[in-house]
């Protein structure tokens, strides 16, 4: 069993939207080593596509983007009947109070300040899928 942990997270989808490339590179190497499937999107109407196509089963979608933003896009996704209930994860470079009541009231489950260290990704990923 992968770190002492009952139901590891093989196979469980990930959806990581960044307009980042080294954040989606960073987090796509990270958790395909755990065994999950993992999506990259750069922006909200890239991930609102990828959403539809793979059912994922966490969302991590980083607050400062282009075109759509991740208050928007995670304000999209939990208004959708069918993904309603999909834990999202915001992603900022800021730690600050106003983003995390903000990212609260769009209805993300958790926030992680980047650059995330391996331990931060999974125990958010493992609070989120273990509940």
């Amino acid at each position: 069993m992968p770190n002492g942990d009952a139901r590891g997270l093989s196979g469980l989808k990930v959806l990581v939207i960044d307009d980042s490339k080294t954040i989606r590179r960073t987090a796509e190497t990270l958790l395909t080593k755990e065994g999950c499937d993992v999506y990259t999107a750069v922006d909200g109407f890239d991930a609102l596509a990828k959403i539809s196509d793979h059912h994922p089963d966490v969302i991590f979608v980083d607050i400062m983007m282009p075109r759509l933003d991740g208050y928007q896009t995670c304000s999209l996704i939990k208004h959708n009947k069918v993904f309603k209930d999909t834990p999202v994860i915001m992603l900022s470079s800021k730690d600050g109070l106003f983003d995390r009541a903000r990212g609260r009231l769009v209805g993300s489950e958790q926030y992680l300040t980047k650059p995330f260290t391996k331990d931060e990704l999974l125990s958010a990923i493992r609070n989120q899928v273990n509940n």
